[in-house]
């Protein structure tokens, strides 16, 4: 289309905003590609904690699990850092923690649960299956913690 000046006019439902390309998402949202790395995390920590809370329903009913992107890290220099007995760690990042029940500052009673750290753990991994494996390898390790077991039992070995 032409204006009176001589200067052509997009088509506004062709608009290209900024030549930065077409908008909206790449894939469509039931896909798995179109997951964040969040997202595909927490459905990998699902997956392997199904067969353990198969075979530990009425044990694990106290029990909670949360992803945290990092652990909390509260100033200390690096070298000085000690993260306690309930959490695993690799070197001196930690992977998982395993808190306690107990009672929070406002005098609330709060429920154990095992905490994985998504980051940490995704560095550690070299591609999907590893990190399925070190999840539930994790899991099975906090899990017989919190039970007072062997992991071999908790895992049904």
């Amino acid at each position: 289309m032409v204006t009176a000046h001589g200067a052509q006019r997009r088509n506004p439902r062709r608009r290209d905003r900024h030549g930065r390309g077409l908008r909206g998402q790449l894939y469509p949202a039931n896909l798995p590609a179109a997951r964040s790395r969040s997202e595909r995390f927490d459905a990998v920590v699902l997956e392997a904690l199904e067969p353990i809370e198969a075979r530990w329903r009425t044990e694990l009913t106290e029990l909670d699990v949360a992803v945290d992107d990092v652990p909390e890290v509260l100033g200390s220099a690096p070298d000085e850092l000690s993260w306690g007995e309930d959490v695993v760690e690799d070197g001196s990042v930690p992977l998982a923690r395993l808190v306690p029940a107990g009672v929070d500052s406002r005098g609330v009673p709060t429920r154990a649960r095992i905490v994985l750290y998504r980051r940490p753990l995704e560095a550690r991994a070299r591609d999907g299956a590893d990190l399925s494996d070190l999840v539930h390898d994790l899991l099975i390790e906090q899990v017989a913690s919190y039970l007072g077991l062997d992991p071999d039992i908790v895992d049904g070995e």
